[in-house]
């Protein structure tokens, strides 16, 4: 049989390792495609295949491809339609730092699971921002079988990396009109909270009150269909990453250089916890009959100084920059409490800024009594207030006299009948989310 010229002329190319540009493409364009055949994938729930993901997993994927080495070392976001909504430029919201959006159009966690080693560890991440799941609600994979591809997706990133750090959004809420009723939003929201509690690997952010209204659906004020967000609605989102970003050291660097007022004694300097410490904490419930010699919370010696040191024993209180972080418990919740190792008597005015992470639950105590300090619009108790900033710093100041605080955040009153003990110590609570304080400073006043 005699073959023709040109049929053996593109069988020895091929032989010889040698292909068209044309063939490579395609091989390539295959490569990132959708895989057709599940079978041996890992996850749980049938992938997507309409036309439009379909699309968006080639082209995308095969596009980040060609940018593995610009994009390393980068804070990769990966998540669905919601996160390609940042695009590319992330907004501007982020200055100075190295991002890379890993988001694509319609993905589901099985489809974030297996594109996870070549779009996001690959390119060895300076942390991942994470949120996913909405779309596996929308095509009824259920929550046990989500709970697992996302076990699995942090499965994988330990192993790639056990210090890398994880920001895990909680799924934002959205509507059963979208296929999306809010119980299963919150099921699949405590599947991954289940998963993660406890490690001080991952920092969960609570953006699910964030976005929510009084139902538990999608804020409108927030959405621009209940699904995805509007511009002001990826504003709030980037506020509450703002102050982890900080936390972890990709923000806000540089040393704060403010000084106090004249009369005024700072009791935070900024570089360490000098002058601070943990207290042998009494029960929260007293006992029905205290014992006559019990001593009173003032005379409570310091158990442990953190003079000198930069953290706490337990690494929930940091000095950074400037800024005492009472940094998110891996446990979820847990009540700590940092005391000065001073105790203040007599009338004075204490001064401090708070910046609170959304939900954030903290207090500032006052010789013992606490003062709520929170993320007041989420968490309230004083929900109402005019002159709050969210997601950046707010100035309280509480006027001690004669045994009565008075406190004010941003000029706005919270209370002005707080009774105190006679001397005690400045205290900081934190129980949920993350609370930084900056600016700590108390001036004695006269009678």
């Amino acid at each position: 049989m005699t073959i023709p010229l040109l049929t053996l002329a593109l069988a020895l190319s091929f032989a010889s390792g040698t292909t068209s540009k044309a063939a490579e493409t395609a091989r390539n364009a295959d490569k990132w495609s959708l895989p057709i055949d599940e079978t041996a994938l890992p996850g749980e729930g049938a992938l997507r295949r309409y036309d439009g993901y379909i699309k968006k997993w080639q082209e995308s994927r095969s596009a980040w491809a060609t940018q593995v080495e610009k994009d390393k070392g980068a804070v990769v976001f990966l998540g669905d339609s919601i996160t390609q909504g940042w695009g590319a430029d992330f907004k501007g919201a982020f200055p100075g730092m190295k991002l890379a959006n890993r988001g694509i159009g319609g993905d589901t966690t099985r489809g974030m699971l297996i594109r996870l080693q070549e779009d996001v560890l690959s390119l060895n991440p300076a942390a991942i921002v994470m949120l996913l799941g909405t779309n596996d609600i929308e095509v009824n994979i259920p929550p046990e079988s989500i709970g697992r591809n996302f076990e699995k997706i942090l499965k994988a990133i330990k192993a790639h990396n056990p210090k890398v750090p994880i920001v895990l959004c909680r799924m934002f809420p959205s509507s059963a009109q979208k296929n999306r009723p809010s119980e299963t939003v919150k099921a699949v929201n405590a599947l991954y909270e289940a998963s993660v509690k406890g490690d001080p690997q991952v920092t969960v952010l609570d953006t699910w009150t964030l976005f929510a209204n009084a139902e538990g659906d999608a804020n409108p004020e927030w959405f621009k269909d209940l699904l995805h967000l509007n511009p002001e609605g990826y504003s709030r989102w980037a506020g509450g990453l703002k102050t982890i970003f900080a936390t972890l050291g990709f923000m806000d660097k540089e040393a704060d250089s403010f000084q106090p007022e004249p009369g005024f004694v700072s009791l935070f300097n900024g570089r360490d916890l000098t002058g601070w410490g943990f207290k042998a904490t009494p029960p929260r419930n007293k006992p029905a009959n205290p014992k006559p010699d019990a001593p009173a919370f003032a005379d409570i010696p310091t158990a442990i100084a953190f003079d000198g040191k930069s953290t706490s024993n337990d690494d929930r209180y940091r000095a950074l920059n400037g800024r005492l972080v009472v940094a998110t418990p891996p446990e979820g919740r847990k009540i700590q409490q940092l005391w000065t190792t001073k105790e203040f008597d007599g009338n004075f005015i204490l001064k401090l800024e708070f910046r609170a992470s959304p939900n954030a639950d903290s207090g500032v105590f006052i010789r013992q009594p606490q003062l709520q300090c929170r993320d007041y619009p989420l968490a309230g108790p004083y929900k109402d207030l005019k002159n709050y900033k969210v997601h950046d710093w707010n100035e309280l100041v509480v006027t001690v006299k004669d045994g009565v605080a008075r406190a004010e955040c941003n000029g706005e009153l919270l209370t002005n009948d707080m009774k105190v003990p006679a001397t005690g110590p400045i205290g900081l609570e934190g129980d949920r989310g993350q609370m930084e304080y900056r600016r700590i400073r108390l001036k004695q006043i006269e009678p």
